[in-house]
């Protein structure tokens, strides 16, 4: 039991009794020596203002109910496991939005860092610049949306509203106008992403918000998809690209990375098997080969296409057109 969960123990134990507490009580509920129970009253009433009060009748401790509220831990208590896990939960959030996140969460990170920094309350000698300094979020191919278009994205998602964007995706040369009603914010691969509904082209679609080129919030009330409708839509194919599966890969991969791709989840209705040789056959449901193509392409050599044949050509074709490259 750290300091953390011994104040908040005390604290129970003082606010249950109806009589003083005696040292000895509080060092079997604490299970810590009496000069650190003298320590930890002392940080209690200097950094929390606890009005602990000592009884030499009865030589022990009380809470001052003098007052006319009870005396309560000041905001949300945690004990420090939970404490370092909301701090490192923070520093994810940083890492995975640089920009987008802070001003939003700042005032929480101020008050976990001085929560954290409090000298005398630590649990550990752990301190906000250690914490920071065990914490490494390596991103690839991360891209940065704009701010300004993740925070408009965001309230329209949150407050239900629709919202008209000018979008320039990667397969168009020319930006289009959309009115959209958002389901979901998506964070993918290092990448933010929202479901909605285009009222375009009147489907669900998925759309990148670093390709958001303007954004508006339009004061009317986005339309409702079931969760159902958007997981069958958005979840059952493979990666980003969205749409009900109508086809299926069979992946052979060889011996030298069969284990490592066994451990892997490529796709939630997945099917997998190692086969006498070492090999390892890997079965998933997809819809738009795009993402599936790039994802089989990074084990160069050590995988080979088994079926589709259209998705067996395409590789074929990508690994020729590579080597061309080198000749």
């Amino acid at each position: 039991m750290d300091k953390f969960d011994r104040v908040y123990k005390l604290h129970a134990l003082l606010t249950a009794a109806d009589a003083p507490v005696t040292k000895s009580q509080i060092q079997t509920a604490l299970e810590c020596t009496a000069d650190a129970i003298e320590h930890i009253i002392k940080d209690m009433r200097l950094y929390l203002d606890a009005p602990i009060k000592y009884d030499k009748d009865t030589k022990g401790y009380f809470y001052d109910k003098s007052t006319d509220s009870d005396y309560e831990l000041p905001g949300l208590w945690f004990n420090a496991s939970e404490l370092y896990g909301l701090f490192a939960s923070y520093q994810l959030l940083s890492e995975v939005g640089p920009g987008l996140l802070e001003s939003h969460i700042a005032p929480i990170k101020e008050k976990l860092e001085s929560l954290i920094q409090s000298e005398s309350m630590q649990a550990n000698t752990s301190n906000k610049a250690d914490l920071e300094k065990r914490i490494r979020i390596l991103k690839m191919a991360a891209r940065k949306p704009s701010p300004k278009h993740f925070s408009v994205v965001a309230s329209s998602l949150l407050m239900r509203k629709q919202l008209n964007i000018k979008y320039a995706g990667r397969d168009r040369n020319k930006p289009t106008e959309r009115t959209l009603s958002p389901q979901r914010l998506v964070h993918y691969r290092d990448n933010w992403y929202i479901d909605a509904w285009c009222h375009m082209r009147e489907q669900l679609r998925t759309f990148a918000i670093d390709r958001i080129e303007y954004s508006r919030l339009i004061n009317t009330k986005a339309l409702e998809i079931d969760d159902a409708i958007l997981k069958e839509h958005f979840s059952t194919a493979y990666g980003i690209f969205s749409g009900k599966p109508n086809k299926t890969a069979v992946l052979k991969f060889n011996e030298s990375v069969a284990k490592w791709v066994a451990e892997e989840q490529w796709h939630p209705d997945q099917n997998g098997q190692f086969e006498f040789d070492g090999s390892y056959l890997l079965e998933l449901p997809y819809r738009d080969q795009r993402e599936l193509i790039q994802d089989i392409l990074r084990f160069g050599p050590d995988v080979e296409v088994l079926k589709p044949d259209q998705l067996r050509e395409e590789i074929k074709q990508k690994l020729s057109q590579g080597l061309e490259q080198y000749n």
